[in-house]
């Protein structure tokens, strides 16, 4: 694998509109402590005046210490243009599998999956090649996958790590087609929304119009799916309403005017800087004020289209197309909304920044901007980044509690509670699975029992349900149990890994050995 060249770590947060992306508790802060330098000189006495500054300085470490979000989490992401290609045998080098700190989040975007009738029927049947290599190289590792969304070639996976999977809430996906006035999907986007321990996140992965010529097409195509692209919910109706957005995919975008002889050379000769200035994408920004809105770290990685397959030179076929960053990641925190009413500055510096004081900060910060050219199955080289997201939860207490009750094996039924902990929407099609730990979805369940199909339960009701021993596994190992929410669309509760013993009638027909438990037949 080449070695990457990383770009300065890129910083932005959700209490700020501008692209300097300026933090308003430290602006908070001057203001408070020039207060408290001029309440000092005002004082006629001592007393009065530490008891101002006391109080003063109170409120200024107060608001700044409003700012400092408490948790840090890694999102990994990765983009590729797969051309149809079946995946690698190892995908491991791609998702960074063995970088400090790991990941708590995975999103993987691919363009051009294989969609001929004949496979994308079947891969509806069943997950598709893609999402196999990567839900059995990431389950091991303690990632469970989401949800994922498709739209013929166009394909989005979501990942987290097990512990999370309570928090993640309110998913929802959609999809938007602009390829063949709009009626044919493969081009457009797809989307996944959820609520990350409260706060709206937003992932899109687009595939837009390709060719040189077709820069304006393609800015028209992310402004549809941006204005049209519509979710359920009531406080994040549309893409850019979630308090960060990440746009991504083969976005097309090509390096104007440049020759292909000048182009080779700058990338040979590690001048990359030369070829920014002609990047479609970045000399679109600078007209359009939605993209604007929109964050990019430095393009310090090689062109990632377009190579020979299983080689790391460009093309050499006969159209010897021009090499371009087509593989993007953008992200965008949502602006501030300007405040009402007509106000002097002085009045604003005094009453507005109160206001807008955010008591639940997202700070992003990009730690990663590469490519990985070890990867040849396709004509595009993967685009990876990696960031970290530092947060105040808005919560940390799962929905609903669940454990199992007494020994589990299949000698006997077994026994376990739940209590609903927060009222939520509950259903009697919730259900409660048994999952062997390592599992790879909400799906890949051992068996399963329904919730209480009488009466919904109350909160902080503890509520005993019996699952027939028939149904519990005969082999022994680590398991968990996960409560399903149907209407949030994912799992809102999760036991602490348990052991599950091994049967006498797993002994007793030989699937272990004989003194397994201290079991003898």
């Amino acid at each position: 694998m080449d070695d990457f060249i990383n770009g300065p770590r890129q910083r932005s947060d959700s209490m700020s509109s501008s692209a300097s992306q300026s933090s308003r508790s430290k602006t908070l802060l001057r203001q408070r402590l020039s207060q408290l330098l001029t309440c000092i000189e005002d004082m006629s006495s001592d007393d009065e005046a530490s008891e101002e500054v006391s109080r003063t300085l109170d409120e200024a470490f107060q608001l700044c210490g409003r700012y400092i979000p408490s948790d840090a989490f890694r999102l990994h992401m990765v983009t590729w243009n797969v051309a149809t290609a079946e995946p690698p045998e190892d995908v491991t080098a791609l998702l960074q599998l063995d970088v400090q700190p790991p990941a708590d989040l995975y999103v993987i975007g691919l363009q051009e999956v294989n969609a001929t009738p004949v496979r994308f029927i079947s891969d509806l049947l069943v997950e598709d090649s893609w999402s196999h290599v990567f839900m059995d190289t990431l389950a091991p590792r303690g990632f469970v996958k989401v949800t994922s969304v498709r739209m013929q070639g166009l394909l989005l996976l979501v990942f987290a790590k097990q512990a999370h999977l309570p928090f993640i809430r309110n998913i929802q996906t959609t999809y938007t087609r602009t390829g063949i006035f709009g009626y044919w999907g493969n081009k457009g986007g797809v989307s996944v929304r959820f609520s990350f321990y409260g706060h709206m996140v937003c992932f899109l992965n687009c595939h837009l119009a390709a060719h040189m010529n077709y820069a304006l097409q393609r800015v028209d195509e992310i402004e549809y799916i941006l204005e049209n692209q519509e979710f359920d919910m009531s406080d994040t109706p549309y893409v850019r309403d979630h308090k960060v957005v990440f746009c991504f995919g083969d976005l097309n975008f090509r390096i104007s005017d440049h020759g292909l002889h000048f182009l080779r050379s700058s990338i040979n000769g590690g001048r990359l800087h030369l070829l920014w200035g002609k990047d479609q994408l970045i000399m679109m920004k600078k007209k359009e004020p939605f993209l604007q809105e929109f964050e990019e770290g430095p393009l310090n990685f090689k062109p990632t289209y377009k190579f020979d397959r299983n080689a790391d030179t460009y093309d050499t076929s006969g159209k010897k197309r021009k090499p371009a960053w087509t593989d993007r990641i953008l992200w965008r925190i949502k602006p501030k909304s300007p405040p009402s009413g007509d106000f002097d500055d002085d009045e604003m510096a005094s009453t507005s920044t109160d206001e807008e004081i955010d008591e639940y900060p997202l700070l992003v910060t990009q730690d990663k901007y590469t490519s990985d050219m070890s990867y040849g199955v396709s004509d595009h080289k993967p685009v990876i980044g990696t960031f970290s997201l530092e947060l105040r939860k808005h919560f940390d207490t799962s929905l609903v509690h669940i454990s199992p009750l007494g020994v589990w094996s299949a000698d006997q039924d077994a026994l376990l509670t739940y209590t609903v902990q927060e009222d939520f929407e509950s259903s009697t099609w919730d259900w409660i699975g048994l999952y062997k730990v390592g599992f790879k979805s909400a799906s890949d369940y051992q068996t399963f029992a329904w919730v209480r199909e009488v009466d919904l339960p109350e909160t902080n009701e503890v509520i005993q349900i019996s699952v027939d021993k028939d149904e519990v596994p005969l082999l022994g190992g680590q398991y968990v149990l996960g409560y399903y929410s149907t209407n949030l669309q994912s799992i809102i509760g999760l036991s602490a890994n348990f052991q599950i013993l091994e049967s006498k009638r797993a002994v007793m027909e030989g699937l272990v050995p004989e003194n397994s438990n201290g079991i003898d037949k």
